[in-house]
């Protein structure tokens, strides 16, 4: 019992000189112990570590996760040891909406066809971006929590023991400047003794592990080299993805009916068929020749108010019903009506007549 009163009396004494130092030392009243030039900068650059891999850590999870409400819903899981629930990114959202309007228009024609193709390229981005997400978060960002969760909160721990050596130390010098008998300045030296020597192990400590950021750096380098790793892999993915869907949408022409359009008497307005920039144009079994899509042989039979045979290059949905659906490699009639924009023609199959877009056609000599 008296032991422990004795313990909490001197534990007292203790925190109360080392609130006293501090306070002089605020006021300019007590002289303050410099730590050394190279544990200050090994200080500053500790500080300094801890202040950008936090900020690069934000704008990376931001750069993975743009919407902070699903950003705090995982840290909230991970907080609670917890996984959080899988959810479709927004490549595999969009993905999702093409392929079900592309069912929905029908995935024989055109659009749909081409809708259905874009969405599974773009299911195959959010695939990749996943991966580039669990990548990141393996060998990016885990590895920067870990220092900041473990290597600096120690620096922090021995930092502060550090200043506490060091208040003690100047109390004790302030002590013995203070004594004047004989037998207190012996007590007094005897205390400097051994807190100089508290203190400079206690420096030598937090100097370590100081210099301990170093590899700490390294670390992290190869960390970032993996995390260029996994982004030029994802883009290269995505690059790929690209570029296999462009060739692929490369023999869908597409047609239009809005902004392109021609003024005819009484306000009606007609389509205007966009021409494919790499149309190739196979010839026909049997020996015929075709004109393909060359001015010429359009005008020639502008010209001439007949008729010729022509095969369908690719399908068309009809945009209304003066228009004429085309399958592509069917073989249709067309011929020129008075007064029809120069893009299109009158088609006939059987019994079913309407306007053609000639982009779609090649001519038979």
């Amino acid at each position: 019992m008296d032991f422990n009163v004795k313990r909490l009396a001197a534990d007292a004494g203790t925190f109360l000189s080392r609130a006293v130092q501090f306070t002089e030392e605020k006021l300019g009243q007590a002289e303050k112990t410099e730590l050394d030039a190279h544990l200050e900068n090994l200080l500053i650059r500790a500080e300094n570590t801890k202040q950008w891999t936090e900020r690069i850590m934000k704008q990376t999870e931001v750069l993975l996760q743009p919407n902070p409400n699903v950003r705090l819903e995982e840290f909230v899981y991970e907080k609670l040891e917890k996984k959080a629930p899988t959810r479709m990114n927004n490549h595999e959202l969009l993905g999702q909406s093409m392929i079900e309007s592309g069912s929905e228009f029908g995935p024989g024609t055109a659009y749909g066809n081409a809708l259905i193709k874009c969405g599974e390229t773009e299911k195959q981005i959010g695939g990749a971006e996943r991966e580039l997400i669990q990548s990141a978060a393996i060998n990016f960002l885990t590895p920067f929590r870990n220092f900041l969760e473990g290597d600096f909160k120690t620096i922090l721990k021995e930092r502060k023991l550090l200043q506490v050596k060091r208040l003690d130390l100047d109390a004790a010098k302030t002590r013995l400047k203070k004594a004047r008998m004989a037998d207190a300045r012996a007590a007094a030296e005897q205390e400097l003794r051994m807190t100089q020597s508290e203190f400079d192990r206690q420096a030598e400590i937090t100097r370590l592990l100081l210099e301990g950021v170093s590899s700490t750096h390294a670390h992290h380098l190869r960390c970032l080299n993996d995390f260029v790793e996994a982004q030029t892999t994802y883009y290269a993915q995505c690059y790929q993805y690209m570029g296999d869907l462009q060739k692929q949408l490369g023999s869908f022409p597409s047609s239009f009916s809005n902004n392109n359009q021609s003024s005819v008497s009484g306000g009606a307005s007609i389509s205007v068929p966009t021409i494919p920039v790499s149309a190739s144009l196979p010839s026909v079994s049997g020996g015929s020749s075709v004109s393909g899509g060359t001015s010429g042989g359009f005008n020639e039979l502008r010209s001439s108010n007949g008729s010729r045979k022509a095969r369908v290059l690719y399908d068309y949905d009809a945009a209304s019903s003066s228009e004429l659906s085309l399958l592509a490699d069917e073989v249709i009639t067309v011929s020129s009506v008075p007064g029809m924009d120069s893009d299109w023609l009158m088609g006939e199959r059987g019994n079913q007549k309407g306007k053609v877009p000639i982009t779609y056609l090649e001519l038979f000599n």
